[in-house]
């Protein structure tokens, strides 16, 4: 066992003890509550039930279970709310739900896309790490939206060399806190780990470039509905820069948002969505374009905000 303690974050105050060591080190839901009933997290110094709600800046002091050795094999596994928009011999184009994993990882056990499209019957390549084949981009769990995944050699060469170099791209609806000034322009901030809090990211200086390009469509009391391009692809780099602006994504506890405006909206997660991806298709050379709507939280959140 790995043990870790550390202070409950603000934007993690009031929440339950097993939601908030999911959102602290990654773990789906399922495995924190095992943790909490195993007697493997305290609270300033006290066992908890898994539902009781915690305080920003208590101690949460958790035993994680060693990680797992890199899985080897895609284990098939049905996906509610998975949805294929395209599907050739090079490539599968999905619209992933939030709650799912772009691949399987150490501590998650939850559902993933590969594990998803293998369900289905789709072959996927088998280039790259055993457990992330054919995956060229991922999504946060808790990120909808569009993702590409390649399922013959040639597409995964391809692909990956499309986004090493910029050559494709990917724009995402985001909602975010407060207005942006100006209502549109350029984010060009360097990213790496946080230097305190390792589950988070942030704008560090000697991180790694990223630039987050954006457009204000819509301006709300507290929020504004943005379109997002990027043209690096960074770990949480959408909530990341956000969340450095002090206008974070709605509902991104994560990162510092409000949880009584995510509450007000009826948000679980933050307002993310990867609305469209576009990029020259690996076997015919063509430009192909792909567009997702927005899934029924976000498009509802966003009916309250116009009310």
């Amino acid at each position: 066992m790995t043990s870790r303690a550390l202070p409950v974050p603000d934007g993690l105050d009031g929440m339950r003890l097993d939601q908030a060591i999911s959102r602290l080190f990654g773990l789906s839901r399922t495995a924190a509550a095992a943790i909490v009933e195993a007697g493997d997290a305290v609270v300033d110094g006290s066992p908890r039930p898994k539902s009781d709600k915690v305080a920003a800046g208590a101690w949460l002091e958790v035993r994680l279970p060693e990680p797992q050795a890199a899985l080897t094999e895609v284990v098939p596994q049905a996906v509610p709310g998975l949805r294929v928009v395209y599907a050739d011999d090079d490539i599968v184009v999905v619209d992933k739900p939030v709650g799912v994993a772009a691949h399987p990882s150490p501590g998650w056990t939850g559902p993933t896309v590969v594990g998803g499209l293998a369900a289905i019957g789709h072959r996927i390549s088998t280039s790259g790490a055993a457990e992330r084949q054919g995956v060229v981009h991922r999504l946060d769990v808790g990120t909808s939206g569009l993702m590409v995944v390649a399922k013959s050699e040639r597409a995964y060469t391809g692909l990956k060399r499309a986004f090493k170099v910029r050559e494709v791209e990917k724009r995402y609806s985001a909602v975010v806190q407060g207005h942006l000034d100006p209502l549109r322009g350029t984010i060009d901030a360097p990213i790496d780990r946080h230097p305190h809090h390792d589950y988070r990211w942030a704008v560090v200086s000697g991180g790694k470039p990223s630039i987050t390009h954006y457009d204000t469509l819509e301006a709300f009391p507290a929020a504004s509905l943005i379109d997002v391009r990027l043209e690096t692809g960074r770990t949480h780099q959408i909530r990341v820069h956000f969340s450095a602006l002090r206008h974070p994504c709605v509902g991104d506890l994560t990162y510092g948002a409000d949880p009584t405006l995510s509450g007000r909206l009826e948000l679980t997660r933050q307002w993310l969505h990867a609305r469209a991806l576009s990029f020259v298709h690996p076997g015919t050379g063509d430009e192909v374009f792909f567009e997702s709507s927005y899934p029924d939280d976000l498009q509802r959140a966003l009916e309250i905000l116009r009310d």
